[in-house]
């Protein structure tokens, strides 16, 4: 390390990048790049389209969350140069040196090569995705006049979601109870079609059994149709093409959204590293790059062996990385030993439709109203630095957390 104050770079601005440079505040000059401009508490996003919270919730800017000393720049990153050890942003005049780089860049949605769907599927990833989808909902709604045969209602509000992850089952009950409520307001005839498809057999396949049955009862309950061993083949501008059993069927639909996975981040798709075959980085048990001391890489980005299975690809798993990553980089800058960890499951919260959650602590599961209230104790005390958490609390606690209704476009809501 050079005598003077350390540079340390911190690409990637969500769980891994956010809480590791809050955690090395005033360990040296820290510079934390994002494309964004603010971090995203991404575990919520599900109730920020529903209106359960709000985008200063779960959307703080970082100006808000970082220390003074913490300098942040928003922008793309285009390169990074391990040899010359700095980091070029787009539209940025002058790289970025470090003594110490941290990659928490995080995945990108993977389309697996299915024609239509990077131009046509709506993804879930940021606040402009909820945005768009609660959108489109809307649009859908008000095209539907109240006396429209049921099926032929049923049939213009057909919305899919691929993926029956976590992601997909949170997303697909949240929007069957928004949808059904519309329904109600606005005195249409008939029901919405919310359906799940997924390639796989089982839903939420890294869940336990215990909190998997809270998750198809909440499916079943929500009246959302989950289609499993169903390859999607095509999507186009109205419409989703699925696979079963080796017959084809086009299904006219509103909107689709793409939970179906993750892909590694192209800013490690261009670095000269090991890599697992599926391109991940590998890293030491101290979360270090391989060959490269200096370099660490945590959260989706990085194959690390000890940790809980579960957890793979899991913004828990990246938070509890930071806390590593932040301690090794204090040691490697005063020459002592670096530390490892093993990262076991802290629990699991999953949000499962607008009255409902499944919670799993301490190896018991519970669900219903109990566990949506006990989900938001949860993520309360998860958010980022301890005057966020008590304006976010304080608001849920007296304002409530009420979902914002389907209403029709020009109709203010409340809040």
């Amino acid at each position: 390390m050079p005598a003077a104050e350390p540079r340390i770079v911190i690409v990637g601005g969500g769980f891994g990048g956010l809480f590791s440079a809050l955690e090395l505040a005033g360990a040296g000059s820290v510079t934390l790049i994002s494309d964004e401009d603010h971090f995203l508490f991404t575990p919520m996003l599900y109730e920020y389209l529903s209106g359960e919270v709000e985008e200063w919730h779960i959307a703080p800017k970082y100006r808000e969350l970082l220390d003074e000393n913490i300098r942040s720049v928003q922008g793309a990153v285009a390169n990074v140069d391990l040899t010359q050890e700095r980091v070029t942003v787009e539209a940025s005049a002058e790289p970025i040196e470090y003594d110490i780089l941290v990659l928490a860049v995080g995945g990108v949605t993977n389309y697996a090569g299915v024609p239509g769907a990077e131009e046509f599927a709506i993804p879930f990833r940021k606040i402009a995705h909820a945005d768009l989808l609660r959108s489109c909902m809307v649009a859908a709604l008000d095209h539907v006049p109240p006396n429209l045969p049921p099926q032929d209602t049923r049939h213009a509000l057909t919305f899919a979601v691929v993926g029956a992850g976590a992601s997909g089952v949170e997303l697909s009950t949240k929007m069957a109870d928004l949808l059904r409520d519309a329904f109600e307001r606005r005195a249409l005839t008939g029901e919405p079609r919310v359906l799940v498809i997924e390639m796989g057999q089982t839903i939420v396949p890294g869940m336990g059994d215990p909190i998997r049955e809270f998750v198809a009862e909440a499916l079943t309950k929500s009246r959302v149709e989950v289609h499993t061993l169903t390859r999607v083949v095509r999507i186009t501008p109205n419409t989703v093409t699925v696979e079963h059993n080796g017959a084809w069927t086009d299904i006219e639909t509103a909107a689709v959204v793409w939970t179906g996975g993750v892909r590694v981040n192209p800013v490690v798709d261009r670095l000269a590293i090991e890599k697992t075959n599926r391109g991940l980085i590998l890293v030491e048990p101290t979360l270090q790059v391989r060959a490269h001391e200096n370099v660490f890489a945590l959260g989706d980005i990085a194959f690390f062996k000890d940790a809980t299975p579960t957890l793979a690809g899991t913004a828990q798993l990246a938070f509890q990385q930071a806390g590593l990553v932040a301690r090794n980089v204090r040691a490697l800058i005063d020459g002592e030993q670096l530390h490892t960890k093993h990262f076991e499951e802290m629990g699991e919260a999953v949000s499962l439709g607008t009255a409902r959650a499944a919670v799993l602590a301490g190896g018991k599961a519970f669900g219903g109203l109990l566990a949506r209230q006990a989900r938001f104790a949860l993520y309360t005390s998860r958010l980022p630095t301890w005057h966020h958490r008590l304006k976010v609390g304080a608001s849920w606690f007296f304002e409530g957390t009420t979902p914002r209704p389907l209403l029709p476009l020009g109709i203010q809501q409340d809040t």
